[in-house]
């Protein structure tokens, strides 16, 4: 691939947003915000309760765990297009929306969701860059009110390319035919600190680069500059002429990496949404210790 090689706009409504943008379009009657903050149990915070105590005027709650595949024992699987449009439709989301959405962290877990709406083939859906960290920061209005929400009809095309299961990213990994990028830990990746989530093997798929998904990341939490962001991908070896698979702990932050390739204009991206809570998980699967190779 070819990226481009003019600056992404500041502002663009179907990848990434500035709170100035949000400010200016916060009454917008198509516009629709939704809170995505999610944290490990370890980091002590309680995501709803948050929302509950101060949110961005009129957003919405966005529960990744429970917007998920129930079915599957996999933490936070991507949901049946079904209980997708279940969910969005009662929290008046729907066809004809722009939809920013936002964490708690700054720029975590904001881009799963962002990543969830493309892969139901909805395009008009922004991250808030940098989140309600700078948000607040920046003294801007929060309320503590639930929005009124009013049924929205919503249509969605699942789009299969942007998601990758564990026999495809193990045939990736055999063939080389993508470059599979880890978001974890550089300490996690080489598998010399432990996992989160008990019962799982230390390491890495082989073959794959670590970007640490702290590196695209400025200080206050902000998405570095495009420029930026390739020598981030490049200085950890992605060959970003090649297709690239996404991966983290569970799916989360992988769509950190996701973001930040769209930003540069890489568009052959698709995340493994079992990441390595499901790699890690079985014992057939080969797994690589050490820093990437």
């Amino acid at each position: 691939m070819t990226l481009p090689a003019a600056s992404p706009p500041a502002d663009d409504p179907k990848v990434l947003v500035s709170t100035d943008w949000l400010a200016a379009h916060l009454k917008d009657p198509d516009l629709r915000v939704l809170d995505a903050s999610w944290y490990l149990p370890d980091q002590g915070r309680d995501a709803k309760a948050e929302y509950a105590q101060g949110h961005i005027p009129g957003a919405r709650f966005f529960d990744i765990d429970d917007i998920s595949d129930s079915r599957s024992s996999l933490p936070h699987m991507a949901p049946p297009a079904e209980k997708f449009i279940s969910r969005m439709r009662a929290m008046g989301v729907g066809d004809g929306h722009q939809v920013v959405v936002y964490d708690g962290a700054g720029l975590l877990s904001a881009p799963r969701v962002w990543w969830t709406f493309r892969l139901m083939g909805k395009t008009d859906v922004a991250v808030l860059d940098g989140g309600l960290p700078k948000w607040r920061a920046e003294g801007r209005e929060i309320e503590d009110m639930p929005p009124i929400l009013k049924d929205r009809h919503m249509t969605t095309t699942r789009q299969n390319h942007m998601v990758k299961d564990v026999t495809q990213v193990a045939h990736s990994a055999k063939l080389g035919e993508a470059v599979i990028v880890d978001a974890r830990s550089a300490a996690r990746f080489a598998g010399e600190a432990p996992e989160p989530r008990p019962g799982l093997r230390g390491g890495h798929i082989p073959g794959a680069r670590n970007v640490p998904y702290g590196t695209l990341l400025n200080a206050n939490g902000t998405l570095k500059p495009a420029a930026e962001l390739v020598e981030v991908f490049k200085a950890a070896g992605v060959d970003l002429a090649k297709p690239i698979i996404t991966s983290c702990g569970s799916g989360i932050t992988a769509a950190v990496l996701s973001l930040a390739l769209e930003r540069i204009g890489h568009k052959n991206h698709a995340l493994y949404d079992g990441s390595w809570a499901e790699w890690g998980m079985y014992d057939d699967l080969a797994v690589e210790k050490g820093p990437a190779r």
